[in-house]
């Protein structure tokens, strides 16, 4: 059986990304987004999101280049000068590792992101993190930790398969495989201890090699190539580019990813071939 979680990330950082997740629930393929609780348009997303009961909606946890949820200075080992997360995933993942002040603020931020969640009164769909950081052992532990508290059932496990992506897209052959080399293996962990701990997960994820260039063929393509089991294609949508320094990559095409997901041959294959949309809480062990 074929079936398909797909997400937008950055939910909530800017009005055109939740501008594109509201349309794209309504009128297209999206069945789950990724909230960001401490970026600029949060709050217009979390309205945005009441009015959408049946988008998953889940906590795309900030640790790095974004915007924490507690005081900076009581964050001081996770943060820079300007009070935000730094940008370098490495240095980051190593100060975390060896640093056990680190890990106690590490752990008080995740709680502080659930608890803002919480406060929203969305029901919890699943968990991820910008990034992928939640790949490092230490903010696995601490999740798997909160899960009992804060009703963590789901969480995404970002493991792509390199030569069906290849397949699927025609391009990036090697830059795949090396991804897959650095952080299949790890995300193959994950997945073990979600499932050990009875937490939802999905099988696969599609576009990981696609950041900002998941355009309408490349969707289709992925549909057409879709793996058995539970496959999560995940984008960077919104209507429209905006200004500042919370704006993606300049080369990100964040229109032409919102137009693929609402993009009717899409939409057409994907009946076609039978493949049913869900968010996590569809899966097994995910729903309340």
């Amino acid at each position: 059986m074929k079936r398909i979680i797909v997400t937008a990330d950055d939910f909530g950082l800017a009005v055109p990304v939740n501008e594109a997740v509201e349309a794209a629930h309504r009128r297209g393929l999206l069945t789950a987004a990724s909230l960001m609780v401490t970026a600029p348009a949060a709050a217009d997303a979390v309205e945005r999101a009441r009015r959408l009961p049946g988008l998953g909606v889940g906590l795309h946890l900030v640790l790095v280049d974004g915007r924490p949820a507690l005081p900076p200075e009581t964050i001081p080992a996770l943060v820079g000068a300007d009070g935000r997360f730094r940008a370098d995933v490495w240095r980051s993942g190593v100060a975390i590792f060896c640093s056990p002040a680190a890990r106690r603020q590490l752990e008080a931020e995740i709680r502080a992101q659930l608890e803002a969640f919480r406060r929203t009164g969305l029901r919890l769909d699943h968990v991820n993190a910008h990034h992928h950081f939640h790949l490092h052992p230490t903010i696995q532990d601490a999740l798997l930790r909160l899960a009992p508290e804060f009703g963590i059932r789901a969480i995404r496990v970002p493991r792509e398969p390199a030569l069906l992506a290849w397949r699927a897209t025609g391009c990036n052959l090697f830059g795949r495989l090396a991804a897959q080399l650095f952080q299949g293996r790890r995300a193959a962990r994950l997945q073990r201890r979600l499932r050990r701990a009875g937490i939802a997960c999905n099988d696969w994820i599609l576009g990981l090699g696609d950041s900002g260039q998941m355009r309408a063929e490349r969707v289709r393509g992925y549909l057409a190539h879709l793996p058995e089991g539970v496959s999560e294609l995940y984008v960077h949508a919104a209507v429209a580019r905006w200004p500042g320094a919370e704006a993606w990559p300049s080369d990100y095409d964040c229109r032409g990813e919102f137009e693929a997901l609402i993009d009717g041959e899409a939409m057409a294959l994907l009946r076609r071939l039978g493949i049913e949309r869900i968010p996590f809480a569809a899966l097994a062990g995910a729903a309340s």
